[in-house]
């Protein structure tokens, strides 16, 4: 189930975009901040250069979009949650909360200014369901 809804978080009032996964919340998490697998999630994401494979608050890097590499810096990143810098600007929120029944929700956290974003975070939410759901059904678990 996707929803698009706008939420409170720790960042202030955000466009949330969000879906429920038949994953363990520790499979997605896994997926969302190992910079190797972003672009296999992301429609935007062509590649990433990292201090780290797994970020962690701190982190930079560059990501190439569409015809550019820009900077990331991770600003945040504890309890299933990170938050990032792009070109120096607030990017979207990326959080990962446990459900019962070894299912989580993936979420996106828009800032305002970004709202025309969420056709690319609900594609890039499809891509990470299918993504994970494949992951799970042939056994892939990533390794640190």
């Amino acid at each position: 189930m996707t929803r698009v809804r706008t939420a409170n978080t720790p960042n202030g009032r955000r466009l949330e975009v969000s879906t429920v996964v038949a994953v363990p919340a520790a499979d997605a998490w896994d997926a969302i901040v190992d910079t190797t697998r972003w672009p296999e999630w992301s429609p935007i994401v062509l590649g990433v250069e990292s201090t780290e494979r797994r970020i962690r608050t701190g982190t930079t890097g560059r990501v190439r979009l569409p015809g550019v590499w820009v900077p990331f810096r991770i600003a945040s990143c504890a309890e299933r949650r990170w938050t990032w810098r792009v070109t120096g600007v607030p990017a979207a929120g990326h959080r990962v909360d446990d459900l019962r029944d070894e299912r989580c929700r993936i979420a996106f956290e828009l800032p305002p200014s970004q709202a025309g974003s969420a056709p690319i975070s609900l594609r890039s939410l499809e891509n990470l369901e299918a993504l994970l759901e494949g992951d799970e059904a042939t056994g892939r678990r990533e390794t640190p």
